[in-house]
């Protein structure tokens, strides 16, 4: 067994440590969202099933093609501005079975 652990005070079972990059389920939804944000609008892409580096490369191709910013945040993509029905497109031409949910 090849533990991390070297010494341990606590007492019972020690749980390891998993490392899981989140892949979204397939159902890729984008809904734009304004809770928490100032009143500004954002783009929420969830459910690609990417992760890691490819999804943050594939966000920055999205936010060229929107002219804006964003983030990757938990496997989600967030894009400043309401370019859901653009984002629609383009995930649906890159063959994604993307779909409009929200508001």
């Amino acid at each position: 067994m090849s533990s991390k652990l070297v010494y341990s005070t606590d007492m019972g079972r020690i749980k390891e440590e998993k490392v899981k990059d989140e892949v979204g389920d397939g159902n890729v939804r984008v809904r734009p969202e304004k809770k928490g944000r100032g009143g500004k609008v954002v783009t929420v892409i969830t459910g690609l099933p990417l992760a890691g580096n490819d999804l943050k490369a594939y966000a920055k191709t999205l936010k060229k093609r929107c002219g804006g910013g964003g983030a990757v945040k938990d496997g989600n993509i967030e894009l400043q501005g309401d370019h859901v029905d653009v984002m629609v497109d383009v995930l649906k031409s890159a063959g994604y079975d993307a779909k409009r949910s929200g508001g």
